[in-house]
């Protein structure tokens, strides 16, 4: 899924491309795409869009009139800029912005019809309300944090708690802090939650700049959640780039959280909820008895 450093990344295309420009016409080909009836898409055509915000993962433009257009990515939607837009039977094309400028078309890859698209006249309808991670003090993060007791993992990709991180970037977040990704929020010691504070705002700063360098003037093509140079996430199996140890995972659902057990778990595997169950008491707890048990 596209995050805060992606999408920051895609905005900052379609500000050169599309602000100050006129929104033609709205063509949506996915019939789980529109989550919304009111106002219509008729209203925004003709328009000239006159502001593009992140909120969330969510890429929202403005246009005149004061109607947002809000497109959510969600796990496989991705966006490509034409001169044009695509053939009608174009290949998994969920939607297609036409602008005086190009076309911005919206795709998304699988079956499962995640991504959406939203038009409302209210912000804070799409809004769920966590704070902004690169604008937020470290009082106010701490407080985000401990306002639920979760886990880290959880608290961090929580759009309630904190805004615009996922999957991804929480693993980076917490192999930077050395932290456990299932250590419980509220048993943070004040230490840990400034290093956590610190972690998620030099990943995230860290990757937008990487990214913003990568695309330069052109428009993002290689939106992935497992990129070369990062520490944890995608890299099980792979040696740690700290301390060397091979990056463990668990896998819950679609997810997978990638961390290294001699950096952040004091050399403690943690459960993974399939294979834990399977092998019971012969589950290993430290990376010598998986050693040991990978050579039976």
């Amino acid at each position: 899924m596209p995050e805060l450093p992606d999408v920051t990344v895609y905005i900052e295309a379609l500000q050169r491309r599309i602000v100050g420009h006129v929104v033609e016409r709205v063509i949506v080909r996915g019939p789980f795409l529109l989550r919304s009836t009111q106002p219509p898409l008729a209203s925004v055509e003709g328009k000239m869009v006159q502001e593009i915000r992140r909120v969330g993962k969510q890429i929202v433009i403005g246009v005149e009139g004061g109607v947002w257009l809000a497109i959510h990515l969600k796990i496989a939607g991705r966006l490509r800029w034409k001169a044009s837009g695509p053939k009608s039977n174009a290949k998994g094309v969920l939607a297609v912005f036409e602008f005086d400028s190009g076309a911005l078309v919206l795709t998304e890859a699988g079956s499962q019809h995640r991504a959406s698209l939203t038009l409302t006249r209210e912000l804070n309808a799409i809004d769920a309300g966590g704070i902004e991670p690169l604008e937020a003090g470290l009082a106010a993060f701490e407080a985000a944090l401990r306002s639920e007791n979760h886990t880290l993992k959880r608290a961090l990709t929580d759009p309630r708690l904190i805004s615009g991180i996922g999957n991804a970037y929480s693993d980076e977040i917490l192999h930077r802090a050395q932290l456990s990704p299932v250590s419980m929020t509220r048993s943070l010691t004040r230490e840990s939650a400034e290093r956590l504070f610190n972690a998620t705002r030099e990943t995230l700063e860290e990757w937008t700049c990487r990214l913003r360098s990568e695309t330069g003037e052109g428009f993002p093509e290689k939106v992935t959640a497992f990129r070369e140079g990062m520490a944890a996430h995608g890299r099980f199996g792979l040696p740690c780039s700290r301390c060397g140890s091979k990056i463990q995972r668990i896998r819950y659902a679609a997810n997978e959280t990638n961390y290294c057990a001699t950096c952040q778990t004091g050399g403690r595997l943690l459960a993974d909820r399939s294979l834990s169950r399977l092998l019971r008491e012969d589950w290993p707890r430290t990376l010598d008895e998986l050693e040991a048990l990978k050579k039976r």
